[in-house]
């Protein structure tokens, strides 16, 4: 029987090229599977998932909710917790009765960014999407009022002259009392159980080699970094990977359940 070969994409974040370093490198026994490698930014995958592009991939917990006839998320993989919400940035202050006027930039429809932004600020209609990257520098420049920004944005913005309007995780967080998920690993329905279960294993025991061994993954993660910063680079990894990446658990799975029926 040839060796299963499995498309796999992920983004270029720190968190999960630090999570899969040890799977696409083979530092660890993958129990016969192969990885096709792809990365490309969430939305792009998120998208991707609505076309069943790939047998395994990175999507948002958001666009999920799409999709879950298609797929089904592994317990391990998660970017899920407190205090790592997205958060939502301005040059000047706003008060909520103007935001209904606010051009916001967002990293895509899809992305949970969106939906935690909708659950804590309905009268945001104006949505402007655009790369997570870009988002600082437009609203910087005055192409967007306001901007909801994801990974590394949220340890540079404060430096880069932003300020904060609200944290939407910790909104979501106050509400519900509920870690927030932000994106996980899902894989193909269409994948014999058989093949489900070994690439849940395998991504487990490659987030169990990263905790291990963090330097093995360095040139790695740093080579696919927006943010180059040795320090934000460290700092995106210990905030977007904890004990719910290794497993969900009752309390994370708990958590993704409750997300998803409030925001389906």
């Amino acid at each position: 029987m040839d060796t299963p070969l499995l498309s796999l994409a992920i983004s270029p974040c720190p968190n999960d090229t630090f999570m899969f370093d040890a799977l696409v490198h083979h530092r660890i026994d993958t129990e016969g599977l192969r990885f096709d490698l792809h990365l490309a930014d969430v939305e792009a995958l998120n998208h991707a998932a609505m076309r069943g592009a790939y047998d395994m991939t990175k999507l948002s917990y958001h666009a999920y909710t799409y999709v879950d006839a298609q797929y089904d998320m592994l317990p391990s993989g998660s970017a899920l917790g407190f205090g790592n919400g997205p958060l939502l940035v301005s040059a000047r202050e706003w008060r909520n009765s103007e935001l209904a006027d606010a051009r916001v930039a967002v990293a895509g429809r899809y992305t949970t960014s969106v939906a935690l932004l909708r659950a804590a600020f309905p009268q945001i209609t104006h949505l402007r999407e655009m790369l997570f990257s870009d988002i600082e520098r437009a609203v910087l420049h005055g192409d967007a009022d306001a901007g909801v920004l994801i990974h590394e944005g949220r340890f540079t913005y404060a430096q880069k002259g932003l300020r904060l309007i609200a944290d939407l995780g910790e909104r979501w967080e106050a509400q519900t009392h509920r870690a927030v998920p932000l994106g996980g690993i899902a894989v193909r329905r269409t994948l014999s159980g058989g093949v489900q279960q070994k690439a849940a294993r395998v991504l487990r025991r490659s987030i169990e080699y990263a905790f291990a061994h963090p330097e093995a993954s360095a040139a790695f993660v740093r080579q696919h970094a927006q943010e180059m910063d040795e320090h934000v680079i460290q700092q995106h990894i210990r905030l977007y990977v904890n004990q719910y990446s290794l497993d969900l658990g009752e309390q994370g799975r708990e958590a993704v359940g409750y997300f998803l029926k409030k925001i389906k």
